[in-house]
């Protein structure tokens, strides 16, 4: 048997509470000088048995003895003899106690797995709520967005990409009834930092005038790319430009992305 088998296997408490045969206790000693592990095993459950046994041991001391003595009139009593306890049963204590310290240590361990098992669950519980939560949030922004596309009412205008920027495109979803405007900005590109783009209404006659119906603010955080903008009175086109945070009062006419008639 290797010195680990004997760690693991209990054989080492016997040793100790000397319930071996005397050939085991031969082979264990002479294993416990070739292995430190094993030895120093030893010395840890001597010591294990040793502090549990002082934990149970009252202290009295002799002024104490002396009172108790007094109190039960045993000045000239006689001393009786005890036999002593007989070695088995001295083992049969000690296998006991160093029994209960190990369910102990078990049910403290078997404590700890489940408070952690507790925690995981917890924690997992957590975070499938939030997903939730954030899909939730994502189907009630696709909902909205299909109603806006699906509605009768509003009127499409497709805004076609400009010299700064050939690809880009857009689409004006306007309500002229109730006035609401939408902007599906999905086909422009990310915009620098410290910029935004800006929506304008457009009079084209008799003369060119500009109004800012609203700013796509956080581009990048809107997944759908939809966007309410103000209230449109009137338009006879739409554009959408690229000014600096904040927006501008007239539009950069060289930073136009989109244009598109009504």
């Amino acid at each position: 048997m290797e010195a680990q088998e004997y760690i693991e296997s209990g054989t080492l408490e016997l040793y100790v509470f000397g319930l071996l045969t005397e050939a085991e206790n031969l082979e264990i000693a002479e294993m416990a000088k070739k292995h430190p592990e094993m030895d120093q095993e030893i010395i840890a459950i001597e010591k294990a048995i040793v502090a549990l046994s002082s934990s149970f041991s009252p202290f009295h001391s002799v002024a104490n003895f002396e009172k108790i003595k007094a109190r039960l009139d045993l000045k000239h009593g006689k001393v009786v003899d005890m036999k002593p306890a007989s070695s088995w049963a001295q083992y049969v204590g000690w296998a006991a106690a160093v029994l209960l310290l190990l369910g102990l240590g078990y049910q403290t361990l078997e404590l700890t797995k489940t408070k952690d098992a507790i925690a995981t669950v917890g924690t997992e519980k957590s975070k499938i709520e939030k997903d939730y939560a954030f899909l939730d949030q994502q189907n009630k922004q696709t909902e909205k967005s299909l109603t806006i596309v699906r509605d009768i009412k509003n009127t499409g205008v497709t805004l076609g990409g400009q010299a700064v920027s050939p690809n880009s495109f857009a689409k004006v979803y306007w309500n002229k009834d109730t006035k609401t405007t939408y902007i599906d900005a999905a086909g422009l590109p990310k915009p620098p930092k410290g910029m935004v783009y800006q929506v304008w209404a457009l009079k084209l006659s008799p003369v060119l005038t500009p109004t800012s119906i609203g700013l796509l603010a956080d581009f990048e955080g809107n997944s759908q790319k939809i966007f309410a903008v103000d209230q449109t009175q009137s338009a006879e086109a739409f554009g959408i430009t690229l000014e600096p945070a904040g927006g501008s009062l007239t539009p950069t006419m060289t930073q136009l992305y989109t244009l598109g008639k009504v």
